[in-house]
């Protein structure tokens, strides 16, 4: 299987989970995007780590475990999420330590704060891309900046209110195909992710 190479986009507050956020990974070589669900302690260390200029008074946990790696020569690679089931990705970290390799299981929130900490690349799988990847209709422009960062943005549909998975099983197909849509013009990441994996979930 081929492996596809993504990149950080952003973080953006769930409005329907407390104390989560959605992650966005974004397709190098083509405009699809990926959003994953993680935690907020997560969110805070891929956010400090993505903006150079904050440095923690103590180390994070991730930061801890760079300085353990480093002291003992162990590198991380690359990290690969090789896995989606049920709506959870599920990641490997590509390790080295004198010239011999081993592969670790992460989570993904963990393994991408850790490969920012490493400069290590993110792959995904095409077939994963395939059936969760969020394809985005917007203009490209060759000067348009790529934001990596942290973005606290509810969408006007946030604002109103929370919406239930609930609710989505009660929808029909072109209905969700619908609100997926509006999801991602209105940089609701969290919800379209759960939008598209009700979608999966019936093909």
């Amino acid at each position: 299987m081929s492996l596809v190479r993504l990149s950080i986009k952003g973080i953006s507050y769930s409005q329907t989970q407390n104390g989560a956020y959605a992650l966005l990974l974004s397709e190098i070589d083509g405009d699809r995007q990926l959003p994953i669900v993680i935690g907020a302690f997560e969110a805070q260390s891929i956010a400090i780590a993505l903006e150079k200029d904050i440095k923690p008074p103590r180390p994070l946990t991730h930061d801890l475990f760079k300085t353990f790696a480093d002291e003992f020569s162990i590198d991380i690679k690359q990290v690969i999420i090789h896995k989606l089931v049920d709506g959870v990705f599920y990641s490997s970290l590509i390790c080295e330590r004198e010239k011999i390799e081993e592969i670790i299981d992460a989570r993904t929130s963990d393994a991408v704060a850790l490969a920012l900490r490493f400069d290590a690349p993110i792959f995904t799988y095409k077939n994963i891309l395939d059936k969760a990847g969020i394809q985005l209709n917007l203009e490209k422009s060759s000067d348009a900046p790529i934001h990596q960062g942290i973005t606290v943005k509810p969408s006007e549909s946030q604002s109103t209110g929370s919406f239930k998975e609930s609710d989505l099983k009660q929808k029909a197909l072109k209905e969700l195909e619908k609100e997926l849509e509006k999801a991602v013009q209105e940089e609701d990441y969290e919800r379209a992710a759960k939008i598209r994996d009700e979608i999966s979930k019936r093909q």
